[in-house]
C-alpha cells in the first residue's frame, strides 16, 4: 500500500507540474519563477493579463502594481533594479513609446538586479492605433530581444531574460505578439528561485547619466553587443534543425510553428533572439542551403540584416509586411516562390459574415456625452479608449484620435490656429487622463486656450478589461488606497469652470455641455458614472417599447445601443423598434430621448 501511495503521489506531482496556459500567463509564471520582487505595468491589450496574473502570486514574494502610465511603470522597475532586486515592467508596443525615454538611458546604465521589459506587439492591429515592430526599437536602444514561439518558451525565455540581464549588465526585452499572448498550450512549471538582493551599487559613473559618464558607457554597449552575438550562437539558444539542403528557413517566434507545419522537411534556423543577431551562425546556415527564406512578421528586420551580411535571401517578396502570418499565408508564399506545389483552387462557396457594428455597450455612460457633442456641432479631438467608437455611426462625433493623452493638446493646437470656426472640445477617459492628460491640461491653462475638456469618468480602465487605477481607490491586489478627486485636481492646475454631471440625465448633460462650450477659457465637464460592465455588470429595470405608440422616429436608434433593434412592425413605411430585455441595463437614455413616450420600464 505504501508503494502504491507513493506512486500515486509521484503521479499527482508530475501532473501538477504541467498546466495549460496562455502566453501571458506563462510570462507571469516565468517572472515569478525567476524571483522577481517588483513588477509594474499600465494595462494595454495584448499585454494586460501578464500583470493581472503576476498579481495572483503571493504578496510576500513580490510587489505588483498598476502604474499611471508605461514610463512610470518602467521607472518603478528601474528603481527596483537599482536597489538590487529583479524587476519586471510590462507594456504593449505603443506603451514602449511612452517608456522609451527611460529605457534609452537605462540601456547605457545597465542593471544591478535583473531588469526585463515584456513588450507585446499587435500584428494585425486587433486593438491598437498602429502596427509598429518592437524589434526596430531594440536596435535603436541596443537592448537584446528574446522571441518565444509558444507558452512553454514564454515561461522559459522570461526566466532566461533575467539571467541574461544580470550576466551582461543590460535591460532585456521579451517580445510577445497577440497570437502568443492569447493562445493556450501546455506548460511545464518550475519552482521559484529568488536571488538574494544585491544591495544598491554605489557607482555614480555608472548610475548617473550626465554627458561625461554617458560617453564612457557607449563603448561598453558595443562590447556588450559583441558578447551577446557570441552567446546567442549557442545551439541551446539558436537551434539548427537540419533538413533538406535545397531550402533553408530562418524564422522566430510564432511564425516558427507555421513553418514547421507547412514545410516540415526544410532546414530551419530558429532564432530565440532577434537582436543582436548571431551573425557567424547565420552565415554558416546560409552557406549550407541553396535558397534561404526568412519568415518573420511585420518588418523585414532579419531579412535585411542577413542581406547586409552578403547573402541572397528571400522574404517579404513572398510574405506580407502587414498583419499576422498564418499557416495559410506561409504556404501561399512558399507556393509563389516555387518551393511548394500549388494546392487545388479553393471551393467557390460564398461566405456572408454576420454584421456586428462596433458600438458602445448597452447603457454605456459615454453615449450621452457624444450625443450632446453631436448636437452642439463642435470640433472634437478624441483620445484612446472605448469611446473612440463614437468616431463611427451612429454617434459619429469624434474628429481626431492620435495617441494616449493627445486629445487636450490637439485641441489647444486647433484653438490657437484661429482658423477653426467651430468650438473646440477634447474628450478623454479617466484612466487616460491620469496616464498622460494632466500635463496638456496644465499647458491649456498656462497658454489661455479656449477649449472644453470632457473628462469621461467611468471609474475604471474599461477598454482593457476593467483594471483599477489611482482614480478607483483600489490597488492591483484590491487594497483600498487614496482615490483621486478629479474636480480638486483640475482646479489645482488653474481651471476655473468645472462641473460634474450625471451622464444618465440627458437634459442636464445638454445644458452643461452648452454652458461649458460658451465659456471663454478652459472649461472641464466630468460626466461621472461607473462602467456598466466592470467590476460587475450594473443592471436596473429593463425597458420595453409600447409598440402602439412608437412612431419609428429613430431617436433611440441614434444612441447606437445594442439592446435596441428594428421590430417587424411598421409606421409610415418605417420599422418600429424593440428592446432586448436580456441586454438592456435600464439606463433610461432611450426613454429620455423618445418623443412619443413609448419606452417605459418593463412590468415586473
Amino acid at each position: 500500500m505504501d508503494q502504491l501511495a507513493e506512486t500515486a503521489r509521484l503521479k499527482q506531482s508530475t501532473e501538477a507540474s504541467f498546466r495549460p496556459m496562455t502566453g501571458n500567463e506563462a510570462i507571469a509564471r516565468g517572472a515569478w519563477e525567476a524571483g522577481v520582487r517588483v513588477a509594474a505595468a499600465y494595462p494595454g491589450t495584448p499585454s494586460t493579463e501578464i500583470l493581472e496574473n503576476v498579481g495572483t502570486y503571493p504578496a510576500e514574494d513580490l510587489h505588483a502594481q498598476w502604474s499611471t502610465n508605461e514610463k512610470v511603470a518602467c521607472d518603478v522597475a528601474i528603481g527596483a533594479s537599482f536597489a538590487g532586486v529583479r524587476a519586471l515592467t510590462v507594456m504593449k508596443h505603443v506603451g514602449l513609446n511612452v517608456a522609451s525615454d527611460a529605457l534609452m538611458s537605462q540601456t547605457y546604465i545597465g542593471v544591478n538586479g535583473g531588469l526585463v521589459a515584456v513588450v507585446c506587439d499587435d500584428p494585425g492591429i486587433h486593438s491598437s492605433q498602429n502596427e509598429q515592430d518592437t524589434r526596430l526599437f531594440s536596435r535603436l536602444a541596443m537592448i537584446p530581444v528574446l522571441e518565444p514561439a509558444d507558452a512553454q518558451e514564454a515561461l522559459e525565455f522570461t526566466r532566461w531574460a533575467f539571467e541574461i540581464s544580470e550576466s551582461f549588465d543590460t535591460p532585456v526585452i521579451v517580445r510577445s505578439t497577440t497570437r502568443l499572448s492569447h493562445t493556450r498550450s501546455v506548460v511545464e512549471l518550475g519552482e521559484r528561485s529568488e536571488p538574494a538582493p544585491r544591495g544598491f551599487l554605489e557607482d555614480p559613473s555608472k548610475n548617473v547619466m550626465i554627458p561625461s559618464h554617458a560617453r564612457a558607457r557607449h563603448p561598453a554597449l558595443l562590447e556588450r553587443e559583441a558578447k551577446l552575438r557570441a552567446y546567442f550562437a549557442s545551439p541551446d539558444f539558436t537551434p539548427w534543425e537540419r533538413g533538406d539542403g535545397k531550402v533553408g528557413v530562418v524564422t522566430l517566434g510564432t511564425p516558427y510553428t507555421y513553418v514547421k507545419e507547412v514545410l516540415p522537411e526544410a532546414s530551419v534556423l530558429k532564432l530565440s533572439a532577434s537582436y543582436p543577431l548571431a551573425n557567424d551562425l547565420v552565415a554558416e546556415f546560409c552557406r549550407s542551403v541553396e535558397r534561404v527564406f526568412v519568415v518573420e512578421e511585420l518588418e523585414p528586420v532579419i531579412e535585411n540584416e542577413i542581406r547586409a551580411l552578403g547573402f541572397e535571401v528571400e522574404g517579404k517578396a513572398f510574405f506580407p509586411r502587414v498583419g499576422e502570418l498564418s499557416p495559410e499565408l506561409v504556404r501561399e508564399g512558399l507556393e509563389k516562390a516555387g518551393v511548394l506545389e500549388r494546392t487545388a483552387e479553393p471551393h467557390d462557396w460564398e461566405v456572408e459574415p454576420i454584421a456586428r457594428p462596433p458600438v458602445l455597450c448597452a447603457g454605456c455612460p459615454h453615449t450621452s456625452s457624444y450625443m450632446a457633442l453631436r448636437a452642439l456641432d463642435v470640433r472634437v479631438a478624441g483620445d484612446i479608449g472605448c469611446y473612440t467608437l463614437a468616431a463611427v455611426e451612429p454617434l459619429r462625433s469624434i474628429d481626431t484620435c492620435v495617441s494616449m493623452g493627445s486629445s487636450i493638446a490637439n485641441a489647444v493646437g486647433m484653438a490657437k490656429t484661429g482658423a477653426e470656426t467651430k468650438p473646440v472640445v477634447a474628450t478623454i477617459g479617466d484612466s487616460t487622463f491620469l496616464h498622460s492628460g494632466i500635463p496638456p491640461l496644465i499647458d491649456a491653462v498656462y497658454n489661455k486656450a479656449n477649449i472644453t475638456v470632457i473628462l469621461l469618468d467611468n471609474h475604471v480602465t474599461a477598454m482593457t478589461g476593467g483594471q483599477d487605477h489611482p482614480g478607483t481607490g483600489r490597488t492591483l491586489r484590491g487594497e483600498e488606497t487614496h482615490e483621486v478627486d478629479y474636480e480638486e485636481l483640475v482646479r489645482s492646475v488653474g481651471v476655473k469652470w468645472v462641473k460634474t454631471v450625471d451622464p444618465y440625465d440627458v437634459g442636464a448633460m445638454y445644458r452643461t455641455f452648452r454652458e461649458a462650450v460658451e465659456y471663454k477659457g478652459v472649461s472641464v465637464v466630468i460626466p461621472n458614472r461607473p462602467c456598466v460592465l466592470d467590476p460587475v455588470k450594473i443592471r436596473g429595470p429593463a425597458m420595453t417599447v409600447r409598440a402602439e405608440n412608437c412612431i419609428a422616429c429613430q431617436s433611440c436608434m441614434n444612441l447606437g445601443c445594442p439592446a435596441i433593434s428594428w421590430s417587424d412592425e411598421w409606421h409610415d413605411g418605417h420599422h418600429k423598434v424593440k428592446i432586448d430585455q436580456a441586454t438592456c441595463i435600464g439606463c433610461t437614455l432611450c426613454s429620455q430621448v423618445c418623443p412619443s413616450d413609448c419606452i417605459q420600464p418593463a412590468a415586473g
